[in-house]
């Protein structure tokens, strides 16, 4: 039994609701066909021809989808509220099953024709696909959804540390202030639904009411102007760009530590130079393509690039003059002097003599080097006696031979030059006689058929330091 007085119930109910649903169908079928059987939406909805119709406007941003830094074009998604109080579609909810509401295609009703000012496409008005929202007492709320580009002048010279400001400049491109007058709900941009971006962050969003008189026409306009303040997030950079950058051009300091033996200075310096070449590509597509502003790390990278060419330069000459010799190169004397005599001067350096003057003492005179013009040998201390053979270079040579020359030079008073680089040693004319060999028979034997009068020591080092 009370499982049919529940079908029953259940019965009544669905006819009942399907009554009422069917009853306010009805009603707004009959409603809508009263609307729109005499509404031409081509005449502005006012009484009087001399009234404005009063249009609240708002904007509400969902995201900002793109800031174009090359093409200076900012992209947003946003949804524009439009408010305003249309006289002929106002009804009696009693007349009509009590509706109050009701939901119709916006190109059946007259609209404002609300564009972007800046627009930096083609399409300048919104999509009127979107139904609008009608009450009893006329009001209509048309709230469409438009993705727009818009120009914005891009200043990149902090960048990737930079603020910008793009405006959006909304107004009706046809009324005037005397026929459409806007009143802007709120202060900002409605940033309640805005999806958060991953490379910008809105730090304000300020609208901004305008009448404004153009050139072209006698009548007022009207516009609500936005200032979008943005600030770049620079963390991708930094990890991605600056810091690879700053690493890369310290590794240019360190070409002066290797030593010039190494052969991979220039290797290094080149490298270098191309890491940085593809950097500043990198911002190049990234920045906009003008000459007004250059962002601050392009010039730091150009300025990089430079003292890495002139590190190059400098490595090139450093390893130039390191592989000369004294059997090649003949060393100038401009080049004594500068560095030799002047640098170490200006670096606080002495030469190795007097670093061992100062911890000995001073020399006598029995002591001094006497640098004199080049000794030229007799021709009968040259004798035919061979050197010993295979003598590497710069050996130190003590030999009974050669003492017993230098005492025959040091009677007709001449000494050994440290002149141009050929020779590193200089004889000291001391007030005994220079030591002899007993082992190697006669004083007076030469170097082996020496074939010149002027004696180089090329082969031999002597230290008497």
């Amino acid at each position: 039994m009370n499982a049919i007085a529940s079908q029953f119930f259940l019965v009544c109910y669905s006819l009942v609701f399907l009554f009422q649903g069917g009853t306010c169908s009805e009603a707004e079928h009959k409603l809508f066909s009263m609307i729109f059987s005499k509404y031409n939406q081509y005449i502005r909805p006012v009484e009087n021809v001399s009234d404005p119709v009063i249009v609240q406007f708002e904007v509400s941003m969902s995201q900002l989808v793109k800031v174009d830094e090359v093409n200076q074009i900012m992209e947003t998604n946003l949804w524009l509220r439009h408010i305003w109080n249309d006289y002929k579609l106002r009804w009696d909810p009693r007349a009509f099953g009590g509706v109050e509401f009701i939901r119709v295609p916006s190109n059946r009703i007259w609209k404002p024709d609300i564009v972007l000012y800046n627009n930096a496409v083609g399409d300048f008005q919104v999509d009127d696909k979107t139904k609008a929202l009608l009450r009893y007492n006329g009001d209509v709320t048309w709230i469409p959804p438009a993705i727009f580009k818009s120009s914005c002048k891009i200043d990149v010279t902090y960048f990737p540390f930079d603020y910008q400001n793009c405006t959006m400049k909304f107004g009706s491109w046809t009324y005037d202030k005397a026929k459409i007058d806007l009143v802007l709900i709120g202060t900002t941009i409605n940033l309640k639904d805005f999806w958060e971006s991953g490379e910008w962050m809105i730090i304000d969003a300020p609208g901004y009411k305008h009448d404004i008189k153009y050139n072209c026409c006698e009548e007022i306009y009207t516009d609500i102007t936005y200032s979008l303040y943005i600030r770049r997030l620079p963390l991708f950079y930094t990890i991605n760009m600056i810091i690879p950058c700053l690493l890369i051009s310290f590794l240019t300091v360190l070409v002066f530590y290797l030593p010039s033996d190494c052969g991979e200075k220039v290797t290094l310096c080149i490298s270098v130079l191309l890491s940085l070449t593809v950097f500043l590509l990198v911002i190049t597509e990234t920045i906009p393509s003008t000459s007004l502003v250059i962002p601050l790390i392009g010039e730091y990278l150009l300025f990089t690039m430079i003292f890495v060419t002139l590190s190059i330069v400098i490595t090139v000459f450093v390893l130039n003059v390191h592989y000369r010799t004294p059997k090649t190169h003949t060393m100038p004397h401009w080049v004594r002097s500068v560095f030799l005599g002047l640098l170490p001067r200006v670096m606080f350096m002495t030469r190795p003599e007097r670093d061992h003057e100062r911890h000995t003492g001073s020399r006598g005179p029995a002591q001094s080097c006497v640098l004199r013009n080049p000794a030229y040998f007799p021709q009968h201390l040259i004798k035919q006696q061979s050197l010993p053979g295979a003598l590497p270079p710069r050996t130190p040579l003590f030999l009974s031979t050669e003492l017993n020359i230098l005492g025959q030079v040091a009677k007709v008073g001449s000494s050994f030059p440290c002149q141009e680089g050929r020779c590193n040693c200089c004889l000291r004319q001391c007030s005994s006689k220079l030591p002899t060999d007993r082992r190697a028979g006669n004083a007076g034997a030469g170097v082996g058929s020496l074939g010149v009068n002027v004696f180089m020591l090329n082969t031999c080092h002597i230290n008497f330091d």
